[in-house]
């Protein structure tokens, strides 16, 4: 690109540029509550314009009381940027039912000083997603235990029926009865795929490298599914390491990188990008508890391909939702179901045509004592 097509500008223009740009509301307080900048979308969330925000303090343009003033504190005593979700700021200034996310963190070159950014889509409603997708691995649990039991057993008569009958049938007939045989066999292997969700066993967890799993994972996409595609990687090298299982979460990876190739076919185009970033203040609430757990650890697994329809992305880890011809709808179930165990969230974000990105958020390793799992020394490899 030809740098004389940009207009010269100093740093503060461009900034600002950039901020307007942004399509979410921006501002900066000072030291004293004041708002000292405010974007094009701050100005039409607040409903004035940035002159008259300036004259204004924070605490004069939200509720009383708003968590959102605590947070400021917080986030100016620990000079640590910080996220809270799903806080409710709603006032006739604002209007009514404003419940927003909010992002806030410090600028060092304005001592005092804080950005704060502010998105109307709450994270919440990501939760509560993922909540229904562990209800629904439960559910699945409980199918899997009773197919076991009420499926498995039947079909080895019918099988073995099969083969009786196949000693003295024609041609014709040796024909059906080998169908017998393998539809049963069929039945009989998506069964033990299920049976995975039945397993109820505490999960052994220790420290693990994610970036190990990621190589692997990738060593094993480049040797089969994904022998044509283009796999990037995007890793922080200074990452904590991750408290899970590492067989588990090969398996989850696996899972996602063979969807996002199997989306991308033979598209030569076609790339695969696994990225791992540290997200310090991602905290999210403990069902039936009032804690709150900070998972900072964010790992993606990207592609270029079509993308997930919107009919089917709210539903999209659910057991038996698929799109594939012969998929059985049980991968990514598997995989909320994993992540969950974790302590984790999954969500999916997509546009369409324009790829797919599977996010993953995990809690790190802090040290814990030995006594979960028995292998708290273990360090993944």
């Amino acid at each position: 690109m030809n740098s004389a097509a940009i207009p010269v500008a100093g740093p503060e223009d461009t900034a600002r540029v950039v901020l307007n740009t942004i399509r979410r509301p921006v501002i900066m307080v000072d030291e004293g509550g004041y708002v000292s900048f405010a974007n094009a979308d701050a100005e039409d969330f607040f409903r004035a314009s940035a002159t008259i925000l300036a004259r204004n303090t924070l605490a004069q343009l939200i509720p009383f009381g708003s968590p959102l003033l605590a947070l400021v504190e917080q986030v100016r005593e620990r000079r640590v940027p910080v996220n809270e979700y799903r806080v409710d700021i709603s006032s006739p200034r604002l209007g009514l039912e404003k419940v927003v996310d909010f992002y806030v963190a410090p600028v060092p070159e304005y001592p005092g000083s804080v950005v704060i950014m502010l998105q109307e889509r709450s994270m919440a409603d990501k939760i509560d997603r993922q909540m229904t997708h562990r209800g629904a691995a439960r559910s699945v649990s409980g199918l899997a235990a009773m197919l076991a039991h009420e499926i498995k057993n039947p079909l080895s008569g019918i099988r073995g029926a099969a083969q009786l009958l196949e000693l003295s049938a024609s041609d014709a007939d040796r024909a059906l009865t080998r169908l017998i045989t393998d539809e049963t066999d069929r039945i009989v292997a998506l069964v033990d795929r299920m049976e995975i969700f039945s397993d109820e066993r505490p999960i052994e967890r220790y420290p693990v490298n994610i970036h190990v799993v990621l190589d692997h994972v990738k060593a094993i996409a480049k040797n089969g599914f994904a022998r044509n595609i283009n796999i990037m990687e995007d890793y922080d090298p200074s990452l904590p390491p991750v408290y899970a299982n590492r067989d588990q979460l090969t398996q989850v990876f696996l899972n996602l990188v063979k969807n996002a190739a199997e989306a991308l076919g033979s598209d030569p185009e076609g790339e695969i990008t696994l990225s791992t970033a540290f997200k310090p203040g991602m905290r999210v609430s403990v069902p039936g508890t009032p804690d709150r757990v900070s998972l900072p650890l964010e790992f993606c697994v990207r592609d270029n391909g079509p993308g997930v329809s919107s009919d089917i992305l709210p539903i999209l880890f659910d057991p038996f939702i698929t799109t594939k011809l012969n998929g059985s709808g049980l991968g990514l179930a598997l995989v909320a179901k994993i992540v969950g165990e974790h302590g984790g969230i999954v969500e999916c974000d997509d546009a369409v045509g324009k790829g797919t990105v599977f996010r993953i958020l995990m809690p790190a390793w802090r040290g814990e004592p030995a006594g979960e799992g028995g292998n708290a020394g273990r360090v993944g490899r």
